[in-house]
């Protein structure tokens, strides 16, 4: 079983989850300067430095709050992935496929504010789930917080099994989230991107995967993804980033270049989405 979901986990379906699983974060309502939502707002943007500026600002004024660490975080390793180059591939071809060999090279310094970043957000998240499992907040930065780990684990180090774990947790805790607070629409992010990936799979692998405790159903994904871009607050335009991939995957690309053109107005300062209209309207799918 591990040999299949292995496979699973280097396809390219998976490819598009840990590419856009670093955008995946909501955040608490902030009107202050250096409000989270903001942050991410300049991270859609590829504005990297005024982000984390912000981020770093945010901690100082809310040091217990883990989702401070969290925005740090993701920050930095979107930042890395468009060092890279990651973030330019096409990623909305249904046969591109991920799988750079060796792994994807973090800058050192990165890597060390990254990892502690993440331990800074557990270390803050856990001990209030001790005190309540229902808290909103930790349960939303905990969720993030295996996200990133399984995009790191996948991306950096080709650690697919762990990625995997990583995974299952970031859905379960959003599930946890989902089930106490029925109108935290963000977090249907985690679940509708799972059931897609999942559904999208074929019969065989969708068992296998289901006997893993993963279970899928591409409608249902989309639905939920749809939820988030029309009701979500923070995650919409990433849920809108999701379904263009997903539409332009399943060779709607009428539905692709609406959404496409929507964040090209909203984040004029990110080329990608400039970049992918204009692979659609000389069809080159």
């Amino acid at each position: 079983m591990l040999y299949f979901i292995s496979k699973f986990l280097r396809s390219r379906t998976v490819a598009l989850l840990v590419f856009l699983g670093v955008l995946c974060t909501a955040v608490a309502a902030d009107s202050s300067p250096a409000s989270l939502d903001r942050g991410f707002q300049l991270l859609y943007n590829l504005d990297f430095d005024r982000a984390q500026y912000l981020f770093a600002a945010y901690q100082q004024q809310h040091p217990d709050d883990p989702m401070g660490p969290v925005a740090e975080a993701a920050g930095l390793l979107f930042s890395e992935l468009n060092r890279l180059g990651v973030l330019g591939t096409r990623f909305f071809d249904r046969d591109y496929s991920f799988g750079p060999k060796p792994a994807l090279k973090l800058d050192p310094t990165v890597h060390y504010h990254f990892s502690l970043a993440v331990q800074r957000a557990e270390a803050l998240a856990r001990p209030h789930l001790a005190t309540d499992p229902n808290d909103r907040n930790a349960l939303l930065a905990i969720a993030l917080v295996s996200g990133l780990r399984a995009d790191y684990a996948a991306l950096f180090e080709h650690r697919y099994r762990v990625a995997l774990h990583y995974t299952r947790d970031a859905t379960n805790y959003a599930r946890q989230l989902l089930a106490i607070c029925g109108d935290c629409y963000d977090a249907y992010i985690a679940t509708g991107i799972s059931r897609y990936l999942i559904g999208s799979m074929s019969a065989p692998m969708r068992w296998i995967l289901r006997m893993g405790g993963f279970s899928g159903d591409k409608q249902q994904g989309m639905a939920e993804l749809r939820l988030v871009s029309e009701r979500g607050h923070y995650l919409a335009p990433y849920a809108r980033i999701l379904l263009a991939i997903a539409e332009s995957r399943e060779k709607n690309f009428t539905g692709a270049r609406q959404l496409l053109s929507q964040l090209r107005d909203e984040f004029p300062g990110n080329p990608l989405f400039k970049q992918e209209l204009d692979r659609l309207d000389t069809g080159a799918h």
